[in-house]
């Protein structure tokens, strides 16, 4: 649900969405939990968590004697209780079956366009992949569309897993770009052909972002993320087409990288060879404001020191402990360990875009490499807040997402186990204070034959 953040990102618009949330948010009081902030601590024994408006209030241990009234209090009964998982990056949302190519939005092959592509305006609600991931814990994502006819797969979205017909909270949060070796073969046949392109488009972007921005002059035009009135210079009113004829954006995807080269919108590039990641880093000093997000990352652990002093936080795949490609020869599954012990801010990546609800199983992977002689793993704080808080964090919902603390959305998740443990699963999902349905096609297909009777014809059958 975006209501709660509807003011931060989409201003008086939503100011009528915002007006609906007290009627659909619950007030929730959970007691007798074992409670996990998400921000790197430790559980907590014996917590409480509270729940007003749609946001946490409370989250810890309550004072001795303390009582609880709420709409809903819950005694969890030593029951695990977290914030809701963020995942990202992700294609939910995109497509339902991958082989059906009328329900699969995640690549953009014949488009004319690149950079401009936004994932916003398809995100489908009632994809089964967001009801099958909702009720694995994931409350948040951010999804994008995939790099096909050009290294730029366009404008990621964050959005939210609720039952609700709203799914986006922030549109265009993200651009994503892929610079390893497939971005190769997309420009040309060549790693050369990709640096070339990309250095191109952001020059493009640069440009003509000057030429629409001049501050001072009367005339305004409207920005294309944002929706507001720019100053623009007069001569150039009306005479947006006029540009190079040696360009090779057109104008709708140079206008889509304006605040990318600006650092107004976020830039996750997907690399996994070392000498790939030195170069996208050296790229900040011909375009300063770029804001980088490494994703991937399968080498980034030889080019630690160089990640960290840059400042850039990593997205990267959690389960390269094999290279599957030449840019990952250097994989292995003490990646993530070495890169947070250099200082480099580290979300979890799913190995597979499609299916991040193994999160929490990879993030278990890592807290059991800790016992391997010789490796780097991570503890249980770290790896939960790997895949909650941290990529909340980079994603811009530092706060707000992906942890239990006052201000932060009600995204609550009561587990029958060990988050981490790869049999627990979720028993109840609370999204800003709203519990969730837990059903999807995958669960009514359980109890539909989960008392089959194998005398008859299967219930498909039935006449």
């Amino acid at each position: 649900m975006n209501r709660l953040l509807a003011p931060l990102f989409l201003g008086a618009a939503s100011a009528l969405a915002l007006a609906s949330t007290p009627a659909l948010a619950q007030d929730v009081v959970i007691t007798n939990a074992k409670v996990v902030l998400g921000d790197g601590s430790e559980p907590i024994e014996n917590a409480a968590v509270i729940v007003e408006d749609g946001e946490v209030v409370f989250a810890g241990t309550p004072t001795p004697g303390q009582t609880f009234a709420s709409d809903t209090v819950i005694d969890a009964n030593g029951a695990w209780v977290t914030p809701g998982l963020f995942a990202t990056v992700t294609t939910l949302g995109l497509w339902d079956v991958g082989a059906v190519s009328q329900s699969n939005d995640q690549r953009a092959r014949r488009s004319p366009f690149s950079a401009a592509l936004d994932a916003a305006p398809i995100v489908n609600p009632n994809s089964q992949h967001i009801l099958v991931h909702r009720a694995a814990g994931i409350t948040r994502a951010a999804t994008t569309t995939l790099p096909s006819a050009s290294i730029f797969a366009g404008q990621g979205a964050l959005i939210d897993l609720g039952s609700d017909p709203e799914p986006v909270m922030q549109p265009r949060a993200f651009q994503m770009v892929e610079m390893g070796e497939g971005a190769g073969r997309i420009a040309g046949g060549s790693r050369a052909a990709a640096h070339a392109l990309f250095r191109n488009a952001l020059k493009e972007a640069q440009s003509y972002g000057e030429a629409a921005r001049i501050p001072g002059q009367s005339a305004s035009r409207r920005d294309v993320r944002t929706g507001d009135d720019l100053p623009v210079d007069p001569r150039l009113a009306g005479r947006e087409t006029d540009r190079p004829n040696d360009v090779l954006l057109t104008r709708f995807d140079a206008a889509a990288l304006v605040p990318v080269v600006r650092g107004e919108q976020k830039l996750y590039v997907a690399v996994e060879r070392a000498a790939d990641i030195r170069a996208v880093l050296a790229l900040k000093e011909e375009f300063p404001r770029l804001d980088l997000v490494l994703v991937g990352a399968s080498e980034g652990w030889l080019a630690a020191e160089e990640i960290a002093r840059a400042g850039v936080p990593v997205i990267a795949d959690s389960l390269d402990d094999l290279p599957t490609g030449f840019d990952q020869l250097a994989a292995t599954q003490s990646n993530i360990g070495r890169l947070m012990r250099a200082g480099v801010e580290v979300a979890l990546n799913a190995a597979s875009m499609e299916n991040p609800r193994r999160l929490p199983q990879y993030a278990g992977n890592l807290v059991a490499l800790t016992r391997v002689p010789g490796a780097s793993g991570l503890s249980w704080g770290q790896a939960f807040a790997a895949i909650s808080s941290i990529p909340a964090e980079i994603s811009g919902l530092g706060g707000r997402a992906g942890v239990l603390a006052p201000g932060a959305l009600g995204d609550i998740v009561i587990w029958d186990g060990d988050p981490l443990e790869v049999t627990s699963v979720p028993t109840r999902v609370f999204i800003e204070g709203v519990e969730q349905p837990m059903d999807s096609h995958q669960s009514r297909l359980r109890e539909r034959y989960r008392d089959l009777d194998e005398s008859e014809l299967p219930k498909a059958y039935d006449w």
